[in-house]
C-alpha cells in the first residue's frame, strides 16, 4: 500500500490565521495518523487592508483564493473562521467539520485594568471593524463614537494607542488562541453584545466527495455542528453578509433542544430587531 502524501491544508496568513490553522492540523496528525502541511494564501481581503469590506464584496473576500485552492487541487483541506464564511459557499465544496467552539463572546480591550462597557465615558472612541459591534454598541450607547479598524489582531491592538481609542472589540477566542486572553478587560455577554454567527468556531472545508471528508469526521464536534447549522440557517434566511448588522447564537438548552437567538438591527444602531426560538 503507498505512504499517502502530506495533507495540504490552506490558511491565510495571519498570525490568527496561522494559530488555527496549526491546531486543526495537529489535531489531523493525532487523530487521522495523516502529516499535514501548511499552504498560505494571499486572499483580496488581506491585499485591501484601507476599505471597509463591506464596500468591497463583504467577508467572502476572505476565502475566494482559499476555495479556488481546494478546487484547482493545489490544497485538500482549507481551515476557516466560521464568522467569515458567507451564507453559500463554493459549488464542489463542503464544510466536513467543526472542531468544539471555543468562547463565542466579544472581548473588550480598554486603555486600563478594569475597562468596561458600562464604564466607558461619555463620548468615547470604540475602535471595531464590525457593522454587528457597531450598531448594538450604538443601539446601548449612542454617544460612544465608532472607530473603523482593518487589520491583525496586532495591529487592531496598537490601534489602541496609535488612534487614541478608548477601547477595541474583538472576538474572545482569536485573542485566545494566540495567547492573549489576559488583555481581555470584559468578556461582554451576548445578552449586550450578541456574537457574528459561528463565532468561536472552526470550519474545515473540503472538495464534496473526497475520502478526507468523511475522515473528518474524527474532529468532528456534533454540539458544535448542531448550533452553527442553527446560526447559519438563521444567516442563510435572512440573506445577510457583512454589510448587514446581523448576529446570531445557538446554544444548548434543556434535553435535545437548542435556543437560538437572533438579531438584526440598523447600521446606526436606532432600530434592533430581536427574536429568540
Amino acid at each position: 500500500m503507498s505512504r499517502r502524501a502530506a495533507v495540504r491544508i490552506a490558511t491565510r496568513g495571519s498570525p490568527l490565521a496561522l494559530a488555527q490553522s496549526g491546531s486543526i492540523a495537529r489535531r489531523i496528525e493525532e487523530r487521522l495518523g495523516l502529516e499535514t502541511e501548511l499552504v498560505e494564501v494571499r486572499t483580496t481581503g488581506d491585499r485591501i487592508q484601507n476599505v471597509s469590506l463591506a464596500k468591497i464584496g463583504g467577508k467572502g473576500l476572505f476565502i475566494k483564493e482559499i476555495e479556488e485552492a481546494l478546487l484547482d487541487e493545489s490544497a485538500d483541506l482549507a481551515v476557516h473562521s466560521a464568522k467569515d464564511l458567507p451564507a453559500q459557499i463554493a459549488p464542489g465544496l463542503i464544510l466536513a467539520a467543526f472542531p468544539e467552539r471555543a468562547d463565542p463572546r466579544d472581548a473588550l480591550i480598554g486603555r486600563g485594568a478594569g475597562s468596561s462597557l458600562t464604564d466607558l465615558p461619555e463620548g468615547a472612541r470604540v475602535g471595531t471593524g464590525s457593522v454587528r459591534r457597531g450598531s448594538q454598541l450604538l443601539a446601548m450607547r449612542p454617544d460612544l463614537e465608532i472607530v473603523p479598524l482593518r487589520g491583525n489582531v496586532e495591529t487592531r491592538l496598537r490601534k489602541l494607542e496609535d488612534e487614541d481609542l478608548h477601547a477595541v472589540i474583538l472576538a474572545c477566542a482569536g485573542l485566545d488562541r494566540l495567547g492573549l486572553g489576559d488583555r481581555i478587560h470584559e468578556r461582554i455577554s451576548p445578552e449586550l453584545l450578541l456574537p457574528s454567527v459561528g463565532q468561536g468556531t472552526l470550519a474545515i472545508e473540503a472538495r464534496d466527495g473526497d475520502p478526507i471528508a468523511d475522515e473528518l469526521r474524527a474532529v468532528d464536534h456534533a454540539g458544535t455542528r448542531t448550533e452553527l447549522s442553527a446560526e447559519r440557517a438563521f444567516l442563510s434566511r435572512l440573506e445577510g453578509d457583512c454589510s448587514v448588522p446581523l448576529a446570531a447564537l445557538a446554544e444548548r438548552g434543556s434535553g435535545d433542544r437548542i435556543v437560538l437567538r437572533g438579531l438584526v438591527a440598523s447600521p446606526d444602531g436606532r432600530r434592533v430587531v430581536r427574536a429568540s426560538a
